[in-house]
């Protein structure tokens, strides 16, 4: 959807007469019913001021196309400011145009694309321009058939008319090289570098035909995006689907066709506890049903299995085309109904009613996945709940697919790969933490390697060589009861874990891979890191949050870091509802253990700070079978 097309000079008119951003205004209401905030006018004002100084010039086309706020179809992304015309040889072009009215930024080291600015009021991580620009330009392209088709090229930019740029510029660093090259950024004083690459590529007026075209292509994915996530998936063993998975893949590929065919809503809950391959499913299910030309997405609410396996599929796909297909839970808020053909969520008990970095945005991301998908499928194990905001349960599910008059299919999971193919080690587990009452109470005849270790060192160093043995498969994870230092959050000689002598860093805040970094190994990652993932061996560092005290485990929410955003807002509840508060705190608290514990496929080895649980656990071991 465009919000507002015109010829180059009715743009220049409407501007002149200082109506463009009330005739803006005006058609946000009428084709969003939405009201616009006045920073948001004010910026319209301002950046559309300085378009109308690059466009002011004979040799742009009177002609030409010209288009502000495209809603690009099927998601909640607008591009600013398109042009559109023909070059020399009759081909039709399109120029996306992201515009900023920063005035300065910071490179932000070890982070693909991201820089540092300020906006909304506070200094903020966000992507560079020309990455937010290049990005808009191969959504369009993977899924919008007019641009497939080859008769429309795109030529993103960004411009910053408020910036000074300087020599040896932070939004030139190298590390933003790509981006660049692809979609320049033009600063102030480069009027006449925009305008010459405007003129570059629109030499001809369209009469705003190619926006048109573009607004009412099919919406499918490319060929090229469906060959490259399908060869990437053939050639990655991790991601091939064993017995119960591959019987749930074909129920919900049946489900989502039907969908597709009918219209009609259809909500899957998938229940499966770690170990049981959802991600597998999930991934697989995007790569065949995105082969359906389906507009099928993978949301996550934790960034972290985001990340690790856009890292191991993206392969010869542009970083971008990766990007559009794994998105976080948040992103839904204002998307329209059925935007989407399948929506793919795993960790779904990590789902939060609010979006937005202040919790401040929507309604209810169940809600909001749901009434954006024509079929939406929730992954979910409830014991995996870690956090005070997560609100995903099959009870939640259900009760909004009822109020969608969706059709609601429950399938299973169990287990395949962690804890060597048994599900007795995360029986004993739940039994053992006292969570729930199981018939494991032994680890007898249970053929996993887990020992419960006198000094963190033990730990760590057992973990180094596992790491060095399973192919970088080992990591270290602790409970969230040490602060995340700020100074020195990139620096692995900064340790946060401090335990008598011993002492490591939490994992670096300069990488958003932790999983499988080459150095990793070296710090200790966190719930928030860890959880929906998986390694061959975890080292679990127990904090002082679990205790055991008069033949029980204790929980003790005090103990946890002022920076661990989990428990937000348990002391005010604990002072409305001391024994409400108590509960949830222990569920969430041994919920994080449990899942940390079960990141491991092979082994886990454990230190706990306090000496009673330690000898607790190794007496729960006593009668374990040993190799």
């Amino acid at each position: 959807m465009i919000v507002y097309d015109g010829t180059k000079t009715q743009f220049l008119r409407s501007v002149e007469l200082d109506t463009i951003a009330i005739e803006i205004e005006t058609n946000i209401y009428e084709k969003m019913n939405r009201h616009t905030a006045r920073n948001e006018f004010r910026a319209w004002e301002n950046s559309l001021e300085y378009m109308y100084k690059v466009l002011n010039d004979a040799a742009i086309p009177e002609d030409c196309g010209i288009a502000i706020e495209y809603n690009i179809p099927r998601t909640s992304k607008r591009v600013d400011f398109l042009i559109s015309g023909y070059d020399g040889r009759d081909s039709g072009n399109v120029i996306i145009i992201e515009l900023k009215q920063w005035d300065q930024l910071n490179v932000v080291a070890g982070k693909d694309a991201l820089v540092e600015t300020y906006t909304g009021n506070a200094y903020r991580r966000v992507v560079h321009p020309s990455y937010q620009a290049w990005s808009y330009a191969m959504l369009i392209q993977d899924y919008n058939q007019a641009v497939q088709d080859g008769s429309i090229h795109l030529y993103p930019c960004a411009y910053l008319h408020n910036y000074r740029r300087k020599r040896q510029d932070p939004i030139d660093e190298a590390q933003y090289d790509a981006y660049l090259k692809d979609a320049p950024a033009f600063t102030r004083g480069q009027v006449d570098d925009l305008r010459s690459f405007i003129k570059r590529n629109i030499v001809k007026g369209d009469e705003k035909k190619l926006l048109y075209t573009i607004e009412n292509g099919k919406i499918k994915p490319s060929k090229s995006l469906q060959e490259s996530i399908a060869k990437m998936l053939r050639g990655n063993r991790e991601f091939i689907m064993l017995d119960e998975q591959k019987v749930v893949y074909e129920e919900i590929l049946n489900a989502s066709r039907a969908s597709a065919k009918d219209g009609k809503k259809r909500v899957i809950i998938v229940e499966g506890g770690p170990g049981t391959g959802k991600t597998v499913v999930a991934v697989n299910l995007l790569a065949q049903l995105t082969n359906e030309d389906q507009f099928c997405q993978y949301v996550s609410k934790n960034s972290a299995p985001r990340n690790v396996y856009r890292k191991k599929l993206i392969g010869d796909m542009k970083k971008s085309s990766i990007d559009n297909m794994f998105k976080g839970s948040g992103i839904f808020t204002d998307a329209e109904e059925n935007i989407a053909d399948t929506i793919l969520v795993d960790e779904a008990h990590r789902l939060n009613k609010k979006s937005g970095m202040f919790q401040n945005m929507g309604e209810n991301q169940i809600k909001e996945i749901i009434h954006a998908s024509r079929c939406s499928v929730f992954f979910i194990d409830e014991s995996q709940r870690v956090t005070l905001q997560d609100i995903g349960s099959v009870q939640e599910i259900e009760d909004w697919a009822e109020y969608f008059h969706a059709e609601v299919l429950h399938m299973e999971l169990v287990s395949q790969f962690r804890c060597n193919g048994s599900d007795g080690y995360l029986a004993w587990l739940d039994h053992i933490l006292n969570i729930r009452e199981t018939a494991n109470w032994s680890m007898e005849d249970i053929d996993y390697d887990i020992q419960i270790l006198d000094t963190p060192q033990e730990v760590q160093h057992i973990i180094i060589e596992r790491n060095r043995t399973s192919h970088n498969h080992a990591r270290i994870l602790a409970g969230y009861c040490w602060n995340w230092l700020k100074e020195g959050a990139n620096d692995t000689n900064v340790h946060d874990i401090k335990i008598g002598d011993f002492e490591i860093s939490w994992n670096l805040k300069n990488t958003t891979t932790f999983a499988i970094d080459e150095n990793s190994v070296n710090e200790a990652g966190c719930i928030h890191t860890a959880q929906g993932l998986e390694f061959d061996y975890v080292g679990v560092i127990i904090g002082e949050d679990m205790r055991y005290e008069d033949g029980k485990i204790v929980t003790d929410f005090t103990k946890r870091a002022k920076t661990d955003q989990s428990l937000k807002g348990i002391k005010k509840l604990y002072r409305e509802n001391p024994e409400k508060a108590a509960r949830i705190a222990d569920e969430i608290i041994k919920n994080t253990y449990r899942t940390l514990m079960t990141r491991g496929m092979k082994g886990c080895y454990v230190y706990c700070m306090d000496h009673k649980l330690a000898e607790y656990l190794r007496e729960c071991l006593k009668n374990r079978r040993r190799a």
